[in-house]
């Protein structure tokens, strides 16, 4: 035998080594990423620091117009159009939706995607550590801080808008939303944290696929988009099966789906009354689609047979449906993230 084949420790040879721990990965990953968590505090603290003040005059302006009484009367009504004006802050939940969106593109889609572009995979996947571990590590670390910044920010957000779905609202003239509000069921309760989950995982998988940071940021934007998308104008009302009604009193807390009227058993038309049929009937009532016109219509076709229902989905839903969002975002987010670790685990070196 040589000395070039002689091995360097005999007695350890065939002794497989010791993997490294995970407790020395996360910190790793903490050095690597600590720049981009970084940033995500600061979206996120600046977004609070401003939720939290408006909230707080929105809480004020809301207990200002309960407590004053009696209600309707003209001493009342300085408080309760001070509280229905800051309804245009509403608006502002818009914006919102993006958060979760860059979390996912500036955050999950370079995980990877910087490894493969540079190439410093090759070295990072010839150490000790193994990589699938080292894949695993920094995606199951990212996304559980991610999550729990996203859910501390969805408790906020929650208080901030609490006023506007009160149920005494109505009877006070005050604004009342329903809890489904499109642009606002998502950002409350576990909603967003599952919604920034899943924008992570669909991050790092494009990041992975791609191989390239910038297109892996357009990708997971777009992505993302859709699958919001889809969420609230395809899946989202389907998750229980809606209450039909003809009762006309629906609560205004409901998330109304859609309305159709019936005389002698059979369909006649869905939605406002056609023109033509009030001609006929209700030329009497005032014009208009909203509000007391709208009933009047209701109750003057009614004397003439017709039946109005409606299909709706409750305000004491709304957790359900959070929990059945959530947890549908949770396992699609396991399943990318799980996907993402076995396209590692699969690509040679």
């Amino acid at each position: 035998m040589t000395a070039l084949r002689v091995p360097a420790r005999p007695d350890e040879d065939g002794v497989r080594l010791r993997p490294v721990p995970w407790r020395r990965m996360a910190g790793v990953t903490w050095r690597q990423h600590r720049f981009a968590l970084a940033g995500v505090v600061v979206l996120l603290g600046g977004l609070a620091v401003y939720e939290w003040l408006t909230g707080e005059s929105l809480h004020r302006a809301w207990a200002a117009a309960v407590a004053c009484h009696p209600v309707g009367s003209p001493a009342c009504q300085g408080p309760v159009s001070a509280f229905n004006y800051l309804e245009n802050f509403v608006s502002l939940g818009g914006p919102l939706q993006l958060v979760p969106a860059l979390i996912g593109a500036f955050t999950g889609a370079p995980v990877l995607a910087r490894e493969m572009e540079t190439g410093t995979f090759r070295f990072a996947w010839t150490q000790g550590f193994g990589r699938w571990r080292w894949a695993l590590a920094k995606l199951a670390g990212l996304a559980a801080v991610l999550a729990i910044a996203a859910g501390a920010f969805g408790i906020l957000v929650s208080w901030h808008y609490q006023p506007w779905f009160a149920p005494g609202n109505q009877a006070l003239g005050l604004t009342s939303l329903s809890p489904f509000y499109t642009g606002l069921f998502d950002l409350r309760g576990l909603a967003f944290p599952a919604w920034t989950l899943a924008a992570f995982a669909i991050g790092a998988l494009a990041g992975m696929v791609i191989r390239r940071v910038v297109p892996a940021i357009a990708a997971t934007l777009a992505l993302y988009a859709g699958l919001a998308f889809a969420a609230a104008r395809l899946l989202r009302w389907h998750y229980l099966a809606p209450l039909v009604t003809r009762n006309p009193d629906v609560p205004g807390s409901a998330w109304v789906l859609s309305q159709w009227s019936t005389k002698d058993g059979r369909f006649a038309f869905s939605g406002f009354p056609p023109g033509n049929l009030l001609d006929r009937f209700c030329s009497s009532v005032p014009a208009g689609k909203g509000g007391p016109a709208v009933e009047a219509f209701t109750r003057c076709l009614a004397r003439h047979g017709y039946t109005q229902w409606t299909s709706y989905q409750p305000a004491s839903r709304f957790w359900p449906f959070q929990w059945i969002e959530g947890g549908w975002l949770l396992a699609l987010s396991a399943l990318l993230i799980a996907v993402t670790v076995w396209l590692v685990q699969r690509r040679a070196a």
